[in-house]
C-alpha cells in the first residue's frame, strides 16, 4: 500500500461513517449530510451524529441530525476549515447547540501511516534497536489475543478496550526480562482500519519505548493488508509526539456533539 492508498481507504471509512461520498472530503466546498445508522461504520461511533464535523485539511464534512442542517451549515460556511474547530470561532457553534440540549464532546486529531517510512519495519528496527542498545534486559513479543486475554487491567487502558474484547485483534508487549512495561494494541474498529492503543508503565517512560512498540504493531498490521490508525486529542503533546515518531502523520481532524446529559456524565468525577 502507498500513503496515497491509504489515505483513499481512511475517506472511504470516514465516508461510511458520515454517510457522504468519499471525495466530498476533496472538495473545496463544504457540505452538510443527514447521518444514518451504518453497520459498516468504526464500531465505537454511535449513530446517528447529532452534529459531527470531518476535515481532511481542504474543506469540512458536516454529518448532522435532521433539523440541524441550516444552523451547522450557517457555522462551517463563515469560517476558514481550520477556525471551524477551535475558539473563539468554536463557541459559536456551542452557543447554538446548547439551547437545543448539546454540545461539542470530542475533538480529535487523527494520523495514518507514512507507508514510505513503515512499510517493511525498518523504522521499528531502528526504534527498537535502540532501546534495546541501552537496554539488553528488554524484549519485545507480538501477541494475539490469547495471549493478552489476562491484560484487562487499569495500567493497558489505552492499549486494550475492556468493554470491546472482541475488537482486540494484536497487541506487541515490550518487557523487562520476565516483566511486561509496554503494551501497544490495535482494535478492528471497521473492516479496514484498525486503531492503536498504547501504555508504557510510568517508570519506564522516556526511553523511546511507546513509539518502537507503535512503530511495530502498525508494520505487522500493514503487512495484513490493513491500515492502522491512530488518534489523540490535539493538546496531548506526548500523545502526538510518539505517532510522528512512530511513523504516522497527521491526516484529519474530528468534533462531535453529544446530549449535555451524556457529556455531564462523562464529567462526574468519582473520589
Amino acid at each position: 500500500m502507498t500513503s496515497k492508498q491509504v489515505l483513499e481507504i481512511a475517506m472511504k471509512q470516514s465516508a461510511v461513517d458520515s454517510n457522504c461520498y468519499w471525495r466530498d472530503f476533496t472538495e473545496k466546498q463544504n457540505k452538510v449530510v443527514i447521518s444514518e445508522e451504518n453497520k459498516n461504520a468504526r464500531k465505537y461511533l454511535k449513530l446517528p451524529f447529532i452534529c459531527d464535523l470531518t476535515s481532511y485539511g481542504t474543506n469540512i464534512v458536516a454529518s448532522v441530525s435532521k433539523g440541524l442542517e441550516k444552523t451547522v451549515s450557517s457555522y462551517i460556511n463563515k469560517y476558514k476549515t481550520e477556525h471551524c474547530f477551535e475558539t473563539p470561532n468554536l463557541h459559536e457553534l456551542m452557543d447554538s447547540l446548547r439551547p437545543m440540549g448539546y454540545n461539542i464532546c470530542f475533538m480529535a486529531e487523527y494520523s495514518l501511516p507514512d507507508t514510505d517510512i513503515l512499510a517493511g519495519g525498518k523504522l521499528a528496527d531502528r526504534l527498537w534497536k535502540r532501546v534495546s542498545g541501552a537496554n539488553p534486559s528488554y524484549g519485545i513479543q507480538i501477541m494475539g489475543q490469547a495471549d493478552f486475554k489476562e491484560l484487562y487491567i487499569p495500567q493497558w487502558g489505552n492499549a486494550l478496550c475492556a468493554d470491546r474484547k472482541e475488537l482486540d485483534v494484536i497487541a506487541a508487549g515490550a518487557y523487562d526480562k520476565d516483566r511486561l512495561i509496554a503494551l501497544a494494541g490495535a482494535s478492528a474498529d471497521c473492516g479496514t482500519m484498525w486503531q492503536i492503543g498504547v501504555d508504557v508503565l510510568p517508570e519506564y517512560r522516556g526511553q523511546g519505548i511507546a513509539s518502537a512498540l507503535t512503530s511495530r504493531l502498525a508494520a505487522e498490521i500493514l503487512n495484513k493488508g490493513i491500515v492502522p490508525f491512530y488518534c489523540c486529542a490535539w493538546s496531548n503533546i506526548g500523545s502526538i509526539r510518539n505517532a510522528v515518531a512512530s511513523g504516522f502523520r497527521p491526516a484529519w481532524v474530528q468534533i462531535t456533539a453529544k446530549t449535555t446529559e451524556e457529556i455531564s456524565g462523562m464529567n462526574q468525577v468519582i473520589i
